[in-house]
């Protein structure tokens, strides 16, 4: 049995709780002594911590808790790294924190990335590094005929302007694989070229000193077209990104049995095909190589993924495939793409959506601020309204979004409608307003800066940003 433990909550002036540890020298933590009325509730009912001893605040919030005797022993569940956390970890609101002997707040710097990458080999798509731990890239596909060469680089630069990292183009026939060279002349962006069936198509974008190819090994003809693909990429270094899509592996099962197949069965196939494709290129000694495994399912999307990245240490490009118009392929896709990256899965990225391809750049970006893998341009932290608030917060959050949409250095912005939390969350941002009865309370670095009207919020706070 080891010596009573605190668990509690930090001062309320304090912006950000600081990690109150456990001070137990090992895991059979039987008794603790609380502190805030609602540590000690959730303590009892969520850890079933057997021996309390309560702080005033406590007994007078939760008097039957005074008992001091409560059925559930939670050594068992500390020894069994409860919640997914190691064994012997502290707890701090409503979740484990750290390790054991941690006693001072952490700061952000300090923080441990909470994502882990997948490992893998490393390429290039020109001086773009793609795998072996480098930043997540961003990938969009031009919506332009690639045959018009003035409308495609526009949309190219365009693309790269809003943070794109890496651009697609569809190359379907001659006349557009004519244009590749006009193109790559005008313009330095990392371009991949997507081929299906026709070699000759590959051969002319690795002319054209286009950066990577999307294709299929096994759908651009035999051995010897293959040999021809492989042998132009190799004297470009020139890497190769295999598309497997759930959509082409359902048609083909199709045309050789009943039914289409889907969950698992799906994804064995999916996998199985990029085994099969990465093979052909090995079989060349060719291996720079990155892999896609994209289908509009999320479930057989991540699936597929984890299954895949059992067998190969090639890097990856995660999207869902066909997920729609924004008002719900952005769900769809946060959802799936946000799965795969939280679990490490991912070096290149594409949301894959039915509208401008502007959109899909900025949707990546913010799935990759919101899991911590970028800090590119700023953030907006806004509440969502209620009967408190006495300002127009919409017409203020729109217009506020609307200035920071030219801002490319990392800060948080935060616009707060009423005095409930707004004080909070607007100091802890960069900038941050905190609205009141047509009047505002404006904060830099947790400071105040000024309280103006609110005919002035928007002037002061743009002139800020």
């Amino acid at each position: 049995m080891v010596g009573p433990v605190r668990i509690g909550h930090p001062q309320p002036h304090q912006l950000t709780p600081p990690a109150y540890a456990l001070q137990a020298s090992t895991a059979g933590l039987d008794r603790c002594w609380l502190s805030g009325r609602h540590t000690a509730y959730e303590a009892v009912q969520e850890l079933g911590v057997q021996r309390i001893g309560l702080g005033q605040e406590a007994v007078r919030s939760y008097p039957s808790l005074a008992s001091n005797t409560l059925p559930v022993d939670c050594r068992a569940w500390i020894r069994a790294g409860a919640f997914g956390r190691p064994p012997g970890a502290f707890w701090s609101g409503r979740g484990f924190r750290g390790t054991l002997q941690r006693t001072t707040p952490r700061h952000d710097a300090e923080r441990e990335p909470m994502i882990k990458r997948r490992g893998s080999y490393q390429i290039k798509v020109r001086d773009v590094p793609i795998g072996g731990g480098a930043p997540v890239a961003v990938q969009s596909m031009t919506i332009t005929d690639t045959r018009d060469v003035d409308a495609t680089v526009a949309q190219i630069e365009r693309l790269m302007e809003h943070g794109c990292d890496i651009v697609r183009l569809a190359v379907p026939d001659k006349y557009a694989g004519a244009a590749l060279k006009d193109i790559r002349a005008r313009t330095d962006a990392p371009l991949v070229a997507d081929i299906h069936f026709d070699y000759r198509l590959a051969l002319m974008a690795a002319e054209a000193e286009f950066d990577c190819l999307r294709i299929n090994p096994g759908n651009i003809g035999g051995r010897e077209n293959v040999e021809a693909v492989v042998s132009a990429c190799k004297v470009r270094d020139i890497p190769i990104r295999i598309g497997v899509n759930s959509g082409s592996i359902q048609e083909a099962w199709s045309k050789k049995f009943d039914g289409r197949p889907d969950g698992d069965a799906l994804v064995d196939l999916m996998v199985e095909d990029a085994v099969e494709h990465v093979k052909i290129l090995e079989d060349m000694n060719f291996d720079q190589i990155k892999i896609s495994m994209k289908s509009f399912e999320v479930d057989v999307t991540i699936n597929a993924y984890k299954e895949l990245a059992q067998l190969v240490m090639y890097p990856f490009h995660i999207g869902i495939t066909e997920a729609g118009p924004p008002s719900t392929g952005i769900i769809r896709s946060s959802v799936g793409l946000g799965s795969l990256l939280w679990d490490g899965y991912g070096d290149t990225m594409r949301v894959s959506l039915t509208t401008d391809p502007v959109e899909e750049v900025r949707v990546a970006n913010e799935i990759l601020k919101v899991l911590g893998l970028k800090t590119l341009g700023p953030t907006m932290v806004s509440c969502p309204s209620c009967g408190r608030c006495e300002i127009d917060l919409y017409g203020l959050a729109d217009a506020v979004e609307d200035v920071m949409k030219g801002i490319k250095q990392p800060m948080k912005v935060a616009v707060m409608g009423c005095v409930v939390n707004g004080p909070g969350e607007a100091m802890d941002a960069d900038l941050g307003i905190a609205g009141g009865k047509g009047r505002a309370v404006i904060f830099r670095h947790g400071k105040i800066l000024q309280t103006v009207d609110e005919a002035d919020m928007l002037p002061v706070l743009t002139d800020e940003i």
